[in-house]
């Protein structure tokens, strides 16, 4: 094929997930071999400045291009209706890479001269839900750049460190499951991915540390090319562990959404993991080694894009097919509106009860702060006047045995005999009283007698 100008198309050139990754291999080897690609999105981002540190140009407004491309590498039915509207006379090799995803939708468009689907569950979307002739859809399987994928020593017997590798996955969730699995078989467990917040520019410098991996489509086919042992799992569901008796079935189906129709049980788990043998695993790798390669597929790429500008091209109805194309994505691009809105209107009630809940919960720490004052002050009065008391019951206890020693002292002296007579005199009639007149008179006489004090 010829030198060629490539434009890619896809929903993002932000984060590092499945058809960044795509294209970003695709066009780096297009580079080398002297063609030259360009992409193109509207939201761009860490995918973007890889290709623009490689010398790929990347674009988000196609009206800066400056001479049509020879054929555009389809991703995404948005972005690639823009492309076709823009350069109608370019023909188009549509992808589809998904099952699920809206963005996968295909488009039905004169200027696609080839639709290409990665597994059978996309020829599936392509041939029996969207009406696509069979004919006009190729299938190429994903693959991997294996001189950044290298080959990990042989795995040891028996696992000790496994990897949940996958952007879906978060701390909770299904990777509980996974983990209580692993925990059970003494396997230490990692979790590396978007949304768990540790996403890797690296993965091949990742996964050789790995025995056991947990993963699905690319992901899953990048682990396999190092070596690992693979177990299929992912938010959607969990499947088994890859093996030489199921893996051409499972690499048809692009070890996806197919396959992955097991609940999250760790029973199910366990009995993938018992199933662990490094001598299966090392078949595994060397038969993925042997088809998965990015330099075949390459080769499969460009050998679809010359077919594709050689077939005759088609213009008429053009304008038509976008208007259909848009009218079957103007209902779910309204919805997506309005839920914006309703998002956003909920995102600023929620913000106004933070508020109001950060107001509530201040006055009751000032409250509290306040009732803690208060009662810290009243135990400190408590506390003074229980001192008080224990000093006071104290003091008593020292009254109390000082009055015993002199009521001991004053029975003593009681009991002394020249008391006893008095005592006894005293209470003789007539007598006694006249023994009292007399003593105060004593006592009076030997006052007069004191000399006066000066």
């Amino acid at each position: 094929m010829r030198t060629s100008s490539i434009l890619f198309t896809n929903n993002t050139l932000a984060s590092r997930a499945g058809s960044e990754m795509y294209i970003r291999d695709v066009a780096l080897a297009l580079l080398r071999r002297g063609h030259r690609p360009i992409a193109f999105s509207l939201l761009l981002g860490a995918t973007a400045d890889e290709l623009r540190r490689a010398t790929v140009p990347v674009i988000d407004d196609l009206a800066r291009l400056g001479s049509p491309p020879d054929v555009i590498h389809g991703h995404h039915h948005l972005e690639t209706l823009i492309a076709a509207l823009t350069f109608p006379e370019t023909p188009v090799v549509h992808f589809c890479h998904g099952w699920v995803p809206w963005e996968e939708m295909p488009l039905r468009h004169p200027s696609v001269a080839r639709y290409v689907a990665v597994d059978e569950v996309c020829l599936d979307r392509l041939v029996r839900e969207e009406g696509i002739p069979p004919d006009r859809i190729d299938l190429l399987h994903n693959f991997v750049d294996l001189d950044r994928f290298q080959p990990r020593a042989r795995l040891p017997s028996t696992p000790h460190r496994a990897l949940v590798y996958s952007n879906y996955a978060t701390a909770d969730g299904y990777t509980r499951i996974i983990a209580a699995a692993c925990a059970a078989a003494g396997i230490a467990l990692d979790i590396v991915g978007h949304a768990y917040g540790n996403s890797t520019d690296t993965p091949q410098a990742l996964l050789p540390h790995y025995d056991l991996v947990f993963a699905k489509g690319k992901a899953a086919l990048e682990a396999l090319t190092v070596g690992c042992a693979v177990i299929l799992a992912d938010a959607a569901g969990s499947g088994p562990l890859v093996t030489p008796a199921n893996f051409d079935r499972l690499r048809s189906r692009n070890f996806g959404i197919r396959e992955l129709q097991n609940p999250h049980d760790r029973a199910s788990y366990e009995r993938e993991m018992s199933a662990y043998s490094a001598d299966d695993a090392a078949c595994v790798s060397a038969r993925a080694r042997a088809l998965a390669g990015l330099e075949p597929a390459v080769d499969r790429l460009l050998a679809i894009y010359a077919a594709a500008m050689a077939s005759p091209h088609q213009t008429a109805g053009a304008s038509q097919a976008a208007g259909r194309h848009l009218a079957r994505i103007a209902r779910p691009l309204k919805e997506a509106w309005h839920l914006s809105t309703v998002t956003r209107d909920l995102a600023r009630d929620l913000e106004l009860a933070r508020s109001e809940r950060d107001a509530k919960t201040l006055a009751l720490a000032e409250a509290i702060a306040l009732a803690e004052g208060v009662a810290r002050a009243e135990r400190t009065d408590v506390d003074g006047l229980q001192v008080r008391l224990a000093t006071t019951e104290r003091e008593l206890e020292a009254a109390r045995t000082r009055a015993a020693g002199l009521e001991t002292e004053v029975a003593a002296i009681r009991s002394l005999p020249t008391l006893r007579i008095r005592d006894a005199l005293l209470r003789v009639p007539m007598m006694g009283p006249l023994l009292q007149i007399g003593a105060r008179r004593c006592a009076h006489a030997l006052d007069r007698l004191r000399p006066t004090a000066r």
